[in-house]
């Protein structure tokens, strides 16, 4: 049963001014639910209420026997930071440049965090503990950020809004402890992906995870009993999720289900079962996104929702229609660029690969670090022991990807040229388009470009603009991305284009093209001297593909010395590819990474790269 509940006496006006909030609730209390969030890290719905014969969660399978579960709950990006960022603005990372992970990017003073538009309000907020925000201006947003914050520190009478995070089924988590040698599960009884090769590695990770995910439910059970405890279950709606998908390898950092589907559980006591979209136990089947959960807690708790906010309240009295389709996007991850964009609806995925020259599985430092389950997996692949579906991993990716998701949950079968499914992927590569332009996505923005082109404005004011001429980008993009010979024209016109983001996506469509991109060779030639550094890297990993590696060598290696630490950053994965492929020696690549020493945000972002001057 669905609920169309009509506007209440308890909604709340709340003035927000440009940079000023400022608001007073009339309204007692016990009019306003306090909201109770729950979070999870890197996990998929591996719990026993979503149907995983493996699990053991009995805390979380009562919580949905006591409240719905959404079917199709999604963060907007498969890594924490930037999922966290789309949180904590209720806007998409992607529409302020903070999709990133693990950057500092200002975002204008007028898009306040939702926490301090809920306090002004009247609700107390609290964080316990985690941030990660991709933003640098982190004060004021909590009444209380720590690992001892409670909501039971409020004052009498006032309602609340509190996040409790479980950092027990972290990636950091997988692997087992030194001298663990039991599971609740024994390893050998774990049915594996089918893209992950058997190998002992990897089946005590998935061994060792479940049963980490048992001792998350047990968090999640204190947090609960403690509710019940202070006597105030009766008065709040609880909300549990999981941050983005699971922490195994191709989970996390990857834009298929398996990085992006979370669990979604809300419980609503009976003072506010008005609000609940279906009976307890129930099933909800409505389309929602993490940039959708802000806007829907105002809309419980009857506070205004600011007009900047990209969400759609899927609950409260400003529910609106369910959504036809969440958009997904994937940058940076860790010391790795692959810009990708995706349309999920009800039945299929449609994703956009802007670049394909990257394979999907990238050697990234931190997961190498802490997952054997990974790094045997590249072993595997390495000694061409997997089959064709593990291999892919480890490949370059196609342009574009479609997936049916019903006879095909693993999104292993790409449907691009299935004629049958022509006129769905049609519309999702529109709807596609459709968001990327709504949103001023500035993802098509090489990171390093950000503090030139934003002068003295934010980068989400410089993409409000004309100066960000995003359709003829995004055009450009496209026929790079598809790596067709035929759009080598328009790539080689490009690249003399006044706009140096327009000559950067010229320049990628050269690379992706590799040695079909010979006739512009000259053309790339003279970016070897542009005045835009992401420029000068992607010309010359593309003439290193047709033959001129000395060249492209010297042209990196200035940009790494040079550069600002993102330029360097960029450059440093194009030797690396460059390495990979042949065209440039170890010694060659590890002279060209020594002596430069970076600052912000380097020191954030654990760099495999940085290890080859070692």
């Amino acid at each position: 049963m669905i609920y169309f509940p009509m506007q209440t006496s308890a909604t709340l006006l709340v003035s927000l001014l440009a940079l000023c909030i400022t608001g007073e609730s009339t309204a007692a209390a016990d009019d306003r639910p306090n909201i109770l969030w729950l979070t999870s890290e890197d996990n998929s719905p591996y719990l026993g209420c979503y149907g995983d014969t493996f699990a053991q969660t009995p805390h979380l399978d009562r919580l949905a026997s006591e409240g719905v579960r959404y079917r199709h709950a999604f963060a907007n990006a498969p890594v924490c930071s930037a999922a966290r960022s789309t949180l904590i603005t209720g806007m998409h990372a992607s529409s302020l440049g903070v999709h990133n992970h693990r950057s500092r990017v200002a975002i204008p003073a007028r898009f306040q965090p939702y926490p301090k538009y809920l306090r002004a309000a009247g609700y107390y907020c609290t964080n316990n503990s985690k941030t990660d925000y991709n933003i640098p201006d982190q004060s004021g947003i909590w009444d209380e950020s720590s690992r001892k914050a409670h909501y039971r520190n409020r004052k009498p009478g006032q309602p609340f809004f509190a996040v409790f995070n479980s950092t027990t089924s972290h990636e950091s988590q997988v692997a087992p402890k030194p001298g663990k040698t039991t599971f609740r599960i024994s390893p050998d009884q774990i049915v594996l992906p089918p893209y992950h090769p058997d190998t002992p590695e990897i089946r005590r990770d998935w061994a060792n995870y479940y049963d980490q995910m048992t001792l998350m439910d047990a968090e999640i059970g204190h947090w609960l009993e403690e509710l019940e405890r202070e006597q105030l279950a009766d008065n709040t709606i609880v909300f549990y999720y999981g941050d983005h998908g699971g922490a195994l390898p191709r989970g996390k950092r990857n834009i298929h289900d398996s990085g992006t589907r979370v669990p979604l559980i809300i419980r609503f006591p009976e003072k506010w079962a008005r609000y609940a979209p279906a009976s307890a136990g129930g099933w909800v089947n409505d389309l929602v996104s993490f940039v959708d959960l802000p806007a829907t807690v105002f809309s419980l708790c009857g506070v205004t929702i600011p007009a900047h906010f990209e969400g759609h309240p899927f609950l409260g009295a400003a529910r609106v229609k369910p959504r036809e389709h969440v958009y997904l996007f994937r940058g940076r991850m860790d010391e790795r660029y692959d810009t990708v964009r995706a349309i999920r609806d009800a039945e299929f995925r449609y994703i956009r690969n802007y670049s394909p020259h990257r394979p999907w599985g990238q050697h990234y430092t931190y997961p190498f670090r802490v997952q054997p389950s990974m790094v045997s997996w590249h072993a595997e692949f390495q000694a061409s022991r997997c089959n064709a579906l593990q291999s892919q991993y480890w490949q370059t990716k196609p342009g574009a990807e479609l997936y049916r998701l019903a006879d095909d949950p693993h999104e292993l079968r790409n449907r691009l040229d299935d004629v049958e499914f022509s006129g769905r992927q049609d519309r999702l590569r529109h709807a596609l388009r459709q968001e990327i332009l709504a949103t001023r996505d500035i993802g098509f923005i090489p990171e390093g470009m950000f503090p030139r082109l934003a002068d003295t404005r934010t980068i989400y004011d410089y993409a409000q603009s004309d100066a960000y001429p995003l359709e003829r980008i995004l055009d450009i993009a496209d026929k790079a991305s598809d790596a067709q010979a035929a759009n080598l024209p328009e790539l080689i016109k490009a690249l003399d284009d006044p706009h140096p983001v327009v000559r950067y996506w010229g320049g990628t469509g050269c690379l992706i093209l590799r040695k079909s991109a010979a006739p512009a060779s000259a053309a790339l030639q003279a970016r070897l001297h542009d005045d835009w550094p992401d420029v000068r890297v992607v010309a010359a990993e593309a003439l290193a593909w047709l033959g001129d590696a000395p060249a492209a060598l010297h042209v990196l290696t200035e940009v790494i010395q040079t550069g600002n630490p993102h330029e360097a950053l960029a450059a440093q994965n194009a030797i690396d590819f460059l390495r990979e492929a042949g065209h440039i020696s170890l010694e060659e690549a590890r002279a060209s990474m020594s002596g430069r020493t970076f600052s912000e945000p380097a020191d954030r972002i654990p760099n495999y790269l940085l290890n080859l001057s070692e």
